[in-house]
Formats: structure tokens, C-alpha cells, sequence
């Protein structure tokens, strides 16, 4: 397989740690690995462990400024093979579905290279995922053409049981190498 550019959305659950399992198994299938993680992110966990699985810099905001004249999220955006966010918060499906573009995350989305797939791995509180505004996201975003890995069901973070975990970071990964092959 030849090697894709995925740019990984971290957004700010409490799945974001498994994000880290995430990074290192799509870098062991052979892809490169960009790190982007949302200001809510980094409440929950450090660009390090991102930084050294990918073997390259994490961008945390909208105006990290790598080499060259073009903007960062602009770069990325232009090089994706595959945007995948996971875990995917109800804030982050929101801004996405209703073109918000606040941070670097968002802004890829909305600038992402037309022959870029999305997959979207959301993670959240069981009430959060099944209110009527989160299923209305959920669906114009897949009306776009992003596709949706999970929620699974289990105990969730909050201490509800049911539906809201993230996807088995194993399946998130085997969807994002079927999408690319």
C-alpha cells in the first residue's frame, strides 16, 4: 500500500487519550500522520505522545505556522487523503454541519481537497448523541459524504450505561486503510 496522508482531529472527550493508540496504528499500516487537536483537546491530554508517535509536529491552533508561505490548515487541507476525527465530540459534529470554522480543526474541514473522505468516530454522553439537534448533524454531515464509525455502547465516562464510547480504536483504523485502499 502506498503511504496517505490522514489528518487526525482530536477533539475534547474523554476518549482523546485512545486518539494515542489511534495515532500509532495508522502510522504502523504505513500512513502519515497528522496530528490536529482542538484548544478543548488539551484538557484532556499533551501533543507529546501525538508528537512522537507521528514523528511530526501537532498544530493546536489556528495560527501554528509551520515553513513556507502558505497557512498551515491550508496545507494540510490541500494534502488529505482522509480526515478522521475521533473522537468526535457533539460540539465539533455542530460546527462542522453548520460550516464553523473557529480553529484549525474546522477550518481544514471546510478547506479539505474535494478527492479527501471524512470519517468522523464520535464519542459522548448517551443523551448527547441521541438528542433530535446531534442526529440532525450526524445526517448533513453524511449527506456530504463523511462517513460515521460508532458510537459504541458500554459504560460511558459520565457514568451512564449505553450508547456514546468511541469505536474500538482497532476498527476506527481498519475502516480508515479501507477508505484509502
Amino acid at each position: 500500500m502506498s503511504s496517505k496522508t490522514i489528518i487526525l482531529g482530536v477533539t475534547g472527550s474523554i476518549a482523546a487519550y485512545k486518539a494515542v493508540d489511534l495515532t500509532s496504528l495508522l502510522v504502523k499500516a504505513g500512513h502519515q500522520v497528522h496530528v490536529v487537536m482542538t484548544h478543548d483537546a488539551l484538557k484532556f491530554i499533551t501533543p507529546l505522545p501525538f508528537k512522537t508517535l507521528s514523528r511530526g509536529p501537532v498544530v493546536t491552533d489556528l495560527y501554528d505556522e509551520e515553513e513556507g508561505w502558505k497557512p498551515t490548515h491550508i496545507t494540510l487541507a490541500d494534502s488529505a487523503h482522509l480526515l478522521l476525527i475521533a473522537p468526535a465530540t457533539a460540539n465539533i459534529l455542530a460546527k462542522m454541519a453548520h460550516g464553523i470554522a473557529d480553529d484549525a480543526l474546522t477550518c481544514i474541514a471546510l478547506a479539505l481537497n474535494p478527492r479527501a473522505k471524512m470519517l468522523i468516530a464520535p464519542a459522548m454522553n448517551g443523551k448527547m448523541w441521541n438528542h433530535p439537534a446531534t442526529q440532525q448533524n450526524v445526517a448533513l454531515l453524511q449527506a456530504r459524504g463523511a462517513q460515521i464509525i460508532g458510537p459504541d455502547s458500554g459504560m460511558l465516562s459520565c457514568g451512564y450505561e449505553g450508547v456514546g464510547r468511541l469505536e474500538v480504536v482497532e476498527q476506527i483504523a481498519q475502516r480508515a486503510s479501507e477508505l484509502l485502499a
